[in-house]
């Protein structure tokens, strides 16, 4: 996936940390160009509506997929297929390489030494792409194996099996695309050059579609789902193409330099390690939930992810938006030991990402069954599927606010620069994951699998928060569940509204594909207005807050 199209805890990290500067326009030492705010809110505000965008495309993406395929074991297969190329990209690409090669190539162009600078980025370059090469190599080699393990539950199914070792072997060269997409969207963010690559995604997902809806029916009917891996690889060129022209004119080039015992180069290496672990056990749980699934029915690995991509719009449109404001004064306080001070602006992140997400859980549970017939049902995707994906679509809304919540405990622990913290939390949060899983998938099915990731989700913000509570003397945590049990409440009643208002004009205008989306639009509207009449008349301070933080509208905070 692109990093504006995962779960994610990675969107943030492609902007420059408040301590290096951010000078980037200028090459000459010492003349650091000031950060305007009406600058970083624009370039803020563009972040967010491109990863909005993204996000709603990849829906519309899943839609289309959704229209050919419905949830069967050949879209099990493609979900499994792209998962591992996917796990093995985790490790390279997007966060773990940027958020460790933007500082020191940073660093490098504040200096004036950007020859230096763009000489690290091509033995990088050069570096990736050999060893992902190679890695890329043995993996088509070997994929009958590898995949196997992925999917044990497909060994008694040899066409379905031969299918997702095919799909794989397909898709895995997105592995190195994606990594080097991930150095050069490094480098053009260090110029303060945002647009191409917060576009890059929407790019990815358009191919996508266009190959959904022109290959589909070239292929013959049992190999249809090849059209989804072909548009997979073609709009992952794409990605990596898109952004290269905007690095010319930058005062450097790439060159054929491969000096992998350059002192910067093992500095960018050291540093993607803890990013690099947290990353890859995060995806590597998304692949032990389609494995496991691949236990219960052919069906489940595919029903899962179509609950997935519901789940992941709000997570991207709110707490990733939030996070992204935050950070940086994050840092900067950090960097200033204002220990009070972070501790007040985390602590109020948190509400502010409670009242959001707390009723958009409370909404995706409530009429699960509605929207995921709304969104999904048509072509061959029918009536049974959408139980399959409501059933998983309510576990998954549970963990909705403790995935915002742990998303920005994660910028805290980078924050004060202590990221081996949050990494080895997501090890635990990984083995609770797979524990729970495995106790439950034979009793609960598909449920049993979700609740897994809920409970490894849970156990993981508590024990954020656990820790932040020691290292800052405090969480404000009386003051925070005060304010989520009345969140909880008044997300209570909008769920009666909703449900109310859902049942009466689903009763009474039918299931037509309009008037489905009339009765689940104006529940939702009414449910959120309701909700959002209850938090001010609660006088929850965040509901007044709120409206400062959307993009566009929040000042430098700081900056």
């Amino acid at each position: 996936m692109p990093a504006a199209d995962r779960p994610d805890p990675e969107e943030n990290s492609s902007r420059c940390p408040p301590k290096a500067g951010c000078a980037h326009g200028d090459s000459r030492p010492g003349t650091a160009r000031p950060r305007r705010p009406g600058r970083i809110g624009r370039s803020v505000a563009f972040f967010s509506f491109a990863t909005g965008l993204s996000r709603v495309l990849g829906l519309a993406r899943e839609v289309v997929a959704a229209g050919f395929f419905g949830v069967t074991g050949a879209m099990s297969a493609f979900t499994i297929a792209f998962q591992v190329p996917n796990l093995v990209r985790a490790l390279f690409a997007d966060s773990a390489l940027q958020g460790a090669f933007v500082p020191v190539f940073t660093e490098l162009l504040e200096k004036g030494e950007r020859r230096e600078a763009f000489r690290v980025a091509s033995t990088l370059f050069f570096l990736i792409a050999l060893v992902l090469g190679a890695v890329t190599a043995a993996f088509i080699l070997f994929a009958e194996p590898i995949m196997s393990l992925a999917a044990p539950g497909f060994d008694d199914n040899p066409a379905l099996k031969d299918l997702t070792v095919g799909l794989a072997r397909l898709m895995f060269p997105i592995v190195v695309l994606l990594a080097l997409s991930g150095l050069v969207v490094g480098m053009l963010n260090s110029f303060e050059h945002f647009s191409a690559p917060a576009l890059a995604p929407v790019a990815w997902n358009l191919v996508i579609i266009g190959a959904l809806v022109g290959l589909t029916p070239v292929f013959p009917e049992e190999d249809q789902i090849y059209a989804y891996a072909v548009g997979v690889l073609a709009g992952t060129v794409v990605q990596f193409l898109l952004p290269l022209p905007w690095l010319r004119g930058r005062g450097g080039r790439f060159s054929l330099s491969l000096d992998w015992r350059s002192e910067r180069v093992r500095k960018v290496l050291k540093l993607m390690l803890p990013v690099t672990i947290a990353l890859g056990v995060i995806n590597l749980s998304l692949v032990i939930n389609s494995s496991l699934g691949t236990l219960v029915q052919k069906e489940a690995p595919a029903a899962i992810d179509k609950a997935f991509r519901i789940y992941q719009l709000p997570q991207g449109l709110f707490s990733i938006s939030i996070a992204t404001v935050l950070f940086p004064t994050l840092a900067k306080l950090a960097a200033r030991g204002a220990t009070e001070d972070l501790r007040r602006t985390m602590a109020n992140g948190m509400r502010q990402i409670g009242l959001l997400l707390i009723p958009s859980a409370v909404l995706m549970a409530v009429l699960a069954e509605p929207i995921t017939r709304l969104i999904y049902e048509r072509g061959a995707f029918g009536a049974e599927a959408t139980d399959l994906v409501a059933t998983a679509l309510v576990w998954w809304s549970i963990s909705l606010p403790f995935q915002g919540v742990s998303l920005l405990f994660s910028r805290t622990f980078f924050s004060l620069q202590r990221p081996w913290a949050t990494t080895a939390l997501a090890g635990v949060n990984m083995a609770v994951n797979a524990l729970v899983a495995l106790a439950l998938y034979k009793p609960f099915g598909i449920g049993g699998i979700v609740i897994g990731t809920v409970a490894g989700t849970v156990v993981m913000t508590v024990a954020q928060g656990w820790l932040l509570r020691g290292r800052l003397g405090g969480i404000e945590g009386v003051l925070t569940l005060a304010a989520g049990l009345r969140m909880l409440a008044a997300a209570g009643v909008m769920a009666a509204v909703s449900y109310g208002a859902w049942y009466g004009l689903d009763d009474l205008l039918g299931r037509g594909l309009g008037a489905q989306a009339i009765a689940v639009g104006l529940s939702i509207v009414a449910g959120v207005a309701v909700y959002a009449a209850a938090v001010l008349a609660m006088g929850i301070p965040e509901a007044r807050q709120i409206r400062a933080l959307l993009p566009g509208r929040r000042e430098a905070g700081g900056e």
